[in-house]
């Protein structure tokens, strides 16, 4: 297994190729179910029976945006963030069709590469069966200036606050999800080339 996984990274190492970034649809802000009724009935979808439905552009882009995209002038985002900074816990989302970076200014994807890293991710093997997979990877470029302690409490607060938007949204939307600490952090970083001070923290599934 462990081979499997660096023959993956050495094969994204050696070819190139046209990045496609991924422009998504204005997300929904309005409407829907009442944040009471979202939050009676949020659940974590059992892993086993993860439903394989493919989820709509303006499905996947209105659980983003909920998840660390901006509500409010150029920097208000739907979770909170210490001392106002930018978001510093980034959001990966890996398909079928490869793996791509939130970027929360522009609101789109951003393409890091072509494939397919799903079924790798985690370490249970349903994770695979998701149409959609977010990593929560925190940012040690926007933490630098706390120490060590301070940056993975920051970090792990953001995931919670992120995570639980994941979880009202789908729910409001009708999609299935669940929230995974289990995964693994060295083929994850090596897949998504990620810098040496940026650590996986957790992913979510997320389903129809």
């Amino acid at each position: 297994m462990l081979l499997r996984r660096f023959a993956i990274v050495l094969l994204l190492s050696c070819f190139s190729y046209s990045y496609a970034d991924v422009t998504l649809p204005a997300p929904q802000k309005k409407e829907g179910m009442g944040l009471f009724d979202s939050l009676k009935k949020r659940a974590s979808t059992p892993g086993g029976g993860f439903p394989t439905g493919m989820v709509s552009d303006d499905e996947l882009s209105s659980v983003l945006w909920a998840a660390s995209g901006l509500n409010r002038g150029k920097n208000g985002w739907t979770v909170p963030m210490a001392s106002g900074k930018p978001p510093y816990v980034r959001l990966y989302v890996a398909s079928e069709k490869g793996a791509f970076i939130y970027e929360w200014e522009g609101h789109y994807l951003r393409e890091i590469n072509n494939q397919d890293i799903r079924g790798d991710i985690g370490k249970q093997s349903f994770t695979k069966r998701a149409p959609y997979i977010f990593i929560f990877v925190s940012d040690g470029d926007n933490l630098k200036d706390y120490d060590t302690q301070q940056a993975n409490d920051f970090s792990q607060i953001a995931v919670g606050a992120m995570s639980q938007n994941v979880y009202l949204s789908a729910t409001a939307l009708k999609l299935s999800t669940r929230y995974i600490h289990s995964i693994n952090p060295e083929f994850i970083s090596q897949s998504l080339q990620l810098p040496e001070n940026s650590k996986p923290i957790g992913i979510m599934l997320l389903g129809k």
